[in-house]
């Protein structure tokens, strides 16, 4: 069975009981995937997810705070993650980058929390080089690609020494390779089996392979034939097959290159 990884998906959702974790992992493993990337989004999201990974070895961690909770974090939270870089379970840093889409929360307005999600990015950044670890990068506009251009020129200025992926991927094969050039990669999901994506799919199409990685995003953005159910792992073999389908290639042939591609991650051996 072609081997796959999950490079995106949110094992510590509230949407998943602790007690059937187990039970997601094995039918992941039934599935063909051998490694799942758990991504921290808060600080009280940090230690149930270490949680999972020290039961389950397919499981390792990112560490970061999501762009929709910056308004919410300390000003310390990146040194609160920092005394973490150094555990095996840890694997990168994120789920970090810039949310647009969703309005600025009372007490805000939208430059400044735009500012601080532009800052903590930044700061996500400088943890990663000094840990040698690379980030995962979420970008979300209502319309444009804003927050891409934005993320994109703050990855940029650290190009030189930390790899980026931008996960969930939507653009265009342009933006893709934009990132591809500054050494980083994308990531599709579910949405890119949609009907009513087929510009995603057609991203997907056009990369050259090694370039990107498959993801869930789960519990969210299931994919067909399960969309709008809760998403899982073992899921992201019906993105694998969609891809290979539409490139023309094998599924082992697919497999094989997104799951090499998550050397990207820092596994523990």
């Amino acid at each position: 069975m072609a081997v796959l990884t999950d490079s995106h998906c949110h094992l510590a959702s509230h949407r998943f009981e602790t007690a059937e974790i187990p039970t997601l992992v094995e039918r992941a493993r039934s599935a063909g995937v051998t490694r799942m990337v758990s991504l921290v989004t808060d600080l009280d999201d940090l230690q149930p997810n270490l949680d999972i990974a020290a039961a389950h070895p397919e499981v390792s961690v990112c560490i970061g705070i999501h762009p929709c909770h910056v308004h919410e974090a300390p000003d310390d939270a990146i040194d609160r993650l920092r005394t973490h870089v150094t555990d095996p379970r840890v694997c990168g840093i994120g789920e970090t980058g810039l949310d647009y889409y969703h309005p600025a929360p009372d007490g805000w307005d939208e430059e400044s929390f735009r500012q601080r999600q532009r800052d903590f990015l930044d700061a996500h950044f400088r943890l990663a080089a000094a840990a040698g670890l690379n980030v995962v990068i979420h970008t979300r506009d209502k319309s444009g690609d804003a927050s891409f251009r934005d993320a994109l020129e703050i990855y940029r200025r650290h190009a030189n020494g930390t790899r980026a992926v931008f996960h969930c991927f939507i653009g265009p094969a342009e933006n893709a390779m934009e990132v591809i050039g500054l050494g980083g990669l994308v990531s599709f999901g579910g949405v890119a089996t949609f009907k009513n994506a087929s510009d995603v799919l057609a991203t997907a199409v056009s990369l050259p392979s090694g370039s990107f990685m498959l993801e869930t995003d789960s519990p969210y953005l299931a994919p067909v034939p399960h969309r709008g159910k809760r998403n899982e792992p073992a899921f992201v073999r019906h993105v694998a097959e969609h891809l290979a389908a539409a490139r023309g290639e094998s599924i082992e042939t697919l497999a094989a290159s997104t799951h090499a591609a998550c050397d990207f991650f820092r596994f523990a051996p």
